[in-house]
């Protein structure tokens, strides 16, 4: 039988301080403490512990999320739990995306070193991490945000403090709890992913100012993004977006139709990324909406009934009734007196540019389309609706030209051409996953390399072995 000795010193070692640090009654909270000052305190201590740790390490410890994770009952439970405690979504869209974040957000092998050799010496630049991160996990991916965060984040040297949103608090508590049980059987520190009892504003707004937390990454909405730009720390923005879609005529109608529905009706259009007008040269509208119709659309007609669902789902038509966030098709046409069924996913309509259902990011599936005369007047409806948000974008056409000229035009961190929305963040598309697209700071889709900083390490007239 082979011994790993140093295996079973680190363990050692590590037991023993967790004796020597803990109180006599103390039981260990998995993470989850009273106050934020205690779960920013732990993080610290954990932080400066996982420096001592390989990058081997690290990523058996990713490896170890990805694990509990994708264990069937925990896959299941967690979506299950997050879709009924949020009142949003559906739990195998849910079911998807937890998988996804789990298996697609990159590890230790995005921190790629940079080496430059020559006649003076050697220069290497690596992604070391910043040390406590603070993240705001929103309750529309209340789970899949804890996992592709803290799957980057540690494996770039980090530990996590997150604050869930107050409406999903038990599912990410749980899943906080599962993830620090694993580390901890894995030989990492303690708390390397900690949060409170009792998430709250005011302890968000402690979280953001602590001195001890060097980073702090918002996935939410408007308010909450300029909030953490604004404490004067290193700042990550994931916001808000209004991604439109435009068909053209040389499009293959019938495939563009059921991508689009398939990508409005993604966990009932919660994801940031969907599919949230629909743009149609004249020629083709027609043919479109009889396809949508072939793949799970109803279209609702009656101008009394569309102003009924204005009335319904909006806010004095200028931001979205929280109360249908995330719900299905069949629940809100419901709550006008149609009655549809589960083959129903998406409510569509016509509409003008000036609507509230296009000019408002409703994040339900409602999807408004709007005729226009030609491909180049709906990209510039596009570049109008997408509010520079910056965020994504779709288009279905075979012209290279015009895909070309949407996609500089637009300026979006995503951008999918002739598929549904959801291929570009690697659900049928290349690529890797994350749910924190971070458009308003520029870093795009965030992996671990994100959460670090960039550090030059330079020897002198040594290691160049080119030249004598």
């Amino acid at each position: 039988m082979n011994i790993d000795v140093e295996l079973i010193e680190k363990v050692v070692k590590k037991v023993l301080s967790d004796v020597e640090t803990a109180s006599p009654c103390e039981e260990y909270s998995y993470g989850i403490f009273e106050t934020m000052d205690q779960a920013i305190e732990a993080s610290h201590k954990a932080q400066k512990e996982l420096m001592k740790h390989s990058m081997a390490d690290r990523q058996r410890y990713v490896e170890g999320i990805r694990e509990v994770v994708c264990k069937k009952e925990n896959l299941e439970y967690m979506s299950q739990r997050a879709a009924e405690e949020s009142g949003m979504g559906e739990v195998e869209y849910k079911i998807i995306k937890n998988r996804l974040a789990a298996m697609k957000s990159p590890g230790i092998e995005d921190l790629v070193t940079e080496a430059l050799s020559g006649d003076d010496g050697l220069t290497l630049v690596e992604y070391c991490p910043f040390g406590v991160i603070g993240a705001i996990a929103p309750t529309t991916n209340p789970t899949e945000t804890v996992i592709c965060n803290s799957i980057a984040m540690i494996a770039g040297g980090n530990t996590v403090v997150f604050s869930p949103h107050p409406r999903s608090k038990g599912v990410s508590i749980w899943l906080i709890k599962k993830l620090n049980a694993k580390l901890e059987e894995l030989g990492a520190p303690r708390n390397l992913i900690v949060t409170v009892q009792e998430p709250s504003i005011e302890n968000t707004n402690i979280m953001m100012q602590h001195p001890l937390v060097r980073m702090l990454v918002a996935t939410g909405g408007p308010g909450i993004v300029k909030a953490v730009m604004s404490t004067g720390k290193k700042a990550i923005g994931a916001g808000a977006g209004n991604p439109p879609v435009v068909v053209d005529e040389t499009a293959d109608i019938e495939k563009a139709a059921k991508d689009i529905i398939n990508g409005c009706s993604f966990d009932n259009n919660l994801p940031c990324i969907a599919e949230k007008e629909c743009i149609a040269v004249d020629q083709i509208a027609d043919y479109l909406i009889f396809n949508m119709k072939n793949n799970g659309a109803y279209e609702v007609k009656d101008p009394a009934i569309i102003q009924q669902l204005v009335d319904l789902v909006t806010i004095d038509g200028k931001k979205p009734q929280v109360d249908f966030v995330g719900k299905s098709a069949q629940y809100i046409l419901s709550k006008v007196g149609i009655n549809v069924g589960k083959e129903v996913k998406v409510i569509i309509c016509e509409a003008n540019e000036d609507h509230p259902f296009v000019q408002v990011e409703l994040m339900m599936p409602i999807l408004p389309v709007v005729r226009v005369a030609n491909v180049d007047d709906a990209i510039d409806m596009a570049v109008r609706c997408e509010h520079g948000n910056r965020h994504t974008a779709m288009m279905h056409s075979k012209n290279v030209e015009k895909l070309t000229k949407m996609a500089k035009e637009i300026e979006t961190t995503i951008f999918v051409k002739n598929g549904p929305s959801y291929a570009g963040i690697g659900v049928g598309g290349m690529g890797y996953t994350t749910f924190t697209i971070a458009g308003p700071t520029g870093e795009g889709l965030t992996s671990a390399k994100s959460f670090c900083r960039k550090r030059r390490c330079v020897l002198q007239d040594g290691l160049h072995i080119r030249m004598k």
